[in-house]
């Protein structure tokens, strides 16, 4: 089922703004008509109802709710890997990763394969290798035999604790999910390493040598949409 559209909201007075997709939605409103059904069946004034933990929903309630929504076609999003590896039938496919093959060029006639919202303005931009870096075994491989020089590491995990051991080892760092007020954003803000956000990759491959301009103003925290094309960071790949 697709998310292109917004779901019929069933509470529309009650609730502050729109869940972010109509599959979150569904999945909320299964939980509140559950717990309203339940509330009412129970003849309890509020007051009583809130301490009452029977009317709690059960793991098996939730369990239930989620089997009903994929069985209508709903699919979660994936924030990393692992979760689309480990549950593909839950996930949709990973976003920001295509390769079209028809990238568009920038001033010096090099591919453009990638853009991203810059988390704070580096002194320069960064060249270097692109190491797409998305379970634990390669943490582990990188953490026991170090992280290779001049890694631009990419990855999907907006988190950052997937790659907290290493972060710090990285020239710098391409994450293709989360805003630069992301966990990830935050702690490469502090270990200094330069870092984009909510990336969008075409023809990005790993092992790629790139220069990523780093050089570009942060991103608008608080804005509302992505920000106009011109205000992305690109990711350049090099001959």
């Amino acid at each position: 089922m697709s998310d292109s559209t917004a779901a019929a909201r069933p509470y529309p007075d009650k609730w502050a703004r729109e869940s972010a997709t109509p599959t979150v939605e569904k999945y909320h409103s299964a939980v509140r008509a559950l717990i309203a059904e339940r509330f009412a069946a129970s003849g309890k004034s509020w007051e009583q109802a809130v301490e009452d933990r029977s009317l709690e929903p059960s793991v098996e309630d939730l369990q239930k709710i989620e089997a009903d929504l994929l069985a209508e076609g709903y699919k979660f999003d994936v924030s990393a890997t692992i979760s689309l590896k480990e549950e593909p039938d839950k996930y949709k496919p990973l976003a920001g990763i295509t390769d079209s093959g028809e990238q568009e060029d920038d001033e010096q006639g090099r591919p453009i394969v990638g853009t991203g919202d810059n988390v704070f303005k580096a002194p320069g931009d960064v060249t270097g290798t692109a190491r797409y870096i998305s379970d634990v075994d390669k943490v582990m491989e990188m953490l026991t035999g170090g992280v290779p020089e001049n890694t631009v590491a990419i990855i999907d995990d907006s988190g950052g604790t997937l790659t907290a051991p290493i972060l710090g080892d990285f020239k710098a760092v391409v994450c293709l999910g989360g805003t630069v007020r992301s966990h990830l954003g935050i702690l490469t803000r502090e270990y200094n390493v330069p870092c984009l956000m909510n990336a969008a990759l075409d023809g990005l491959a790993d092992g790629d040598e790139v220069v990523v301009e780093y050089s570009k103003p942060a991103a608008d925290a608080y804005a509302d949409t992505d920000g106009a094309s011109e205000h992305r960071a690109r990711i350049i790949k090099l001959s």
